[in-house]
């Protein structure tokens, strides 16, 4: 079984995704660990696309897993491969609220830059992953998607 948790940052992704694969005795694994390089500081340097699709590849052929996080545009193959998708959504006001805390407790600042981007996932006025982004995306995809709000 694999199972996808996506949404917005700070919707709660990371969360749910670790509670199901602890009920279900599954593996955990964060998709920005497998789309971000390792620096200090975090989240400064992005993984070469081929890397991290083969880096996919490997966690979804070593058995059964949640994979919480985006993976949309990575390989529609890989995409289609989940038994479940689960689409989380929330106000913007409590995922800024919760990434604000999160930033603060893992580097001790915020990264306004971030939050402006996170904050517009609704809107979606710049580059990247946005509510009609994924909207799009999730419509595509071959397996059960169950939508939660938050």
């Amino acid at each position: 079984m694999h199972i996808l948790v996506t949404g917005a940052s700070g919707s709660g992704t990371s969360t749910l995704g670790q509670a199901l694969a602890g009920e279900f005795e599954l593996r955990f694994v964060d998709a920005d660990d497998i789309y971000w390089l390792p620096t200090k500081p975090a989240f400064r340097e992005k993984r070469d696309a081929a890397e991290r699709l083969a880096l996919l590849r490997h966690v979804l052929m070593s058995g059964p897993a949640v994979i919480a996080g985006s993976i949309m545009g990575w390989d529609s193959n890989v995409e289609d491969s989940f038994d479940l998708i689960v689409f989380l959504t929330a106000p913007a006001e409590v995922r800024v609220s919760r990434l604000r805390e999160r930033e603060l407790a893992r580097f001790g600042h915020v990264n306004e830059e971030f939050i402006a981007w996170a904050a517009q996932y609704d809107v979606g006025t710049m580059e990247g992953r946005n509510l009609n982004r994924h909207l799009a995306w999730l419509a595509k995809r071959h397996c059960p998607v169950v939508h939660l709000v938050s």
